[in-house]
């Protein structure tokens, strides 16, 4: 089970109409929407792991530290919410490092797992896994292996897999259903808007193969009650404020139907093939 810490107005769906200069002059949500996403998991005891902006990490600490206290992994989410396939190495390298001091500085605890903004680790970043080795990540759950208009790597593995064969570093793809030959996501927006039986399904699905799931969902999902922005496109409008108000009542019954854990638990007990992402391209 896990969280993208970001704040309704950091999405990719407004990134091109919401200037990253004016964030600090909005309205924030994040640590409300947060700390009900805490509340949602303590009523089932479930245990998630909260892949978190840098951004927010540094103007929330007290947000981090109850986190951290009540039991969770703190991962990293890059500093801001660029997109990797945007940056170049150097840049990438500055972004994790500057989002990974933020969050340690304000949780206490070492930061060992990452996921890209967008699930934009793809085949644009063959140099992404190496850095985020090098810099002693133990896992990523960046890559989304399907076909989608804002992302994804559709040759990628469906499983975890090791990208490096000269690294321990493991990727944990997002779990997507697959029905024929189409795969589907299932986390966030997809599983707002589609029934929760297509989740379920893929939960079952993954399961038989000896497989963990990874489901994935933001705070401002459980917040209908956030700001519009009037001038976003039709289609991310839709997309972002579609049955918000659902959210709530979805999440407890998968948290209910299913086991959940925080994905470095689940790195633990995983021996994934190395797959060397020149041959998953």
């Amino acid at each position: 089970m896990s969280v993208d810490i970001e704040d309704w107005f950091q999405v990719g769906a407004f990134e091109k109409v919401i200037a990253k200069a004016d964030w600090d002059s909005l309205l924030p949500r994040v640590e409300r929407n947060t700390d009900a996403v805490l509340a949602l998991f303590a009523e089932s005891g479930t245990k998630a792991t909260f892949f978190t902006l840098g951004w927010v990490a540094e103007r929330y600490p007290a947000m981090i530290r109850r986190i951290v206290e009540q039991g969770h992994e703190l991962a990293s989410h890059g500093w801001d919410h660029d997109r990797v396939f945007t940056l170049d190495a150097a840049r990438f390298r500055a972004d994790i490092a500057r989002a990974r001091k933020a969050l340690e500085d304000a949780g206490g605890v070492a930061v060992t797992g990452y996921r890209a903004p967008s699930f934009s680790i793809d085949a644009r970043t063959p140099w992404a896994h190496a850095v985020l080795a090098e810099e002693g990540y133990a896992y990523s759950s960046s890559v989304a292996p399907l076909r989608h208009d804002h992302y994804g790597w559709p040759e990628a593995p469906r499983f975890a897999f090791r990208p490096l064969d000269d690294s321990a570093l493991i990727e944990l793809p997002v779990t997507v259903a697959e029905l024929g030959a189409r795969r589907m996501a299932t986390g966030g927006g997809f599983f707002r808007l589609f029934p929760a039986a297509l989740t379920d399904y893929a939960v079952q699905q993954v399961a038989k193969q000896g497989q963990p799931a990874i489901f994935y969902f933001h705070p401002w999902e459980i917040d209908p009650g956030q700001p519009r922005v009037a001038n976003a496109p039709v289609k991310s409008k839709l997309r972002h404020y579609s049955r918000l108000g659902a959210m709530a009542g979805k999440l407890r019954g998968l948290l209910a139907r299913h086991q959940w854990g925080r994905v470095d638990e689940v790195v633990r007990d995983l021996q994934p093939v190395a797959t060397p992402v020149a041959l998953a391209a």
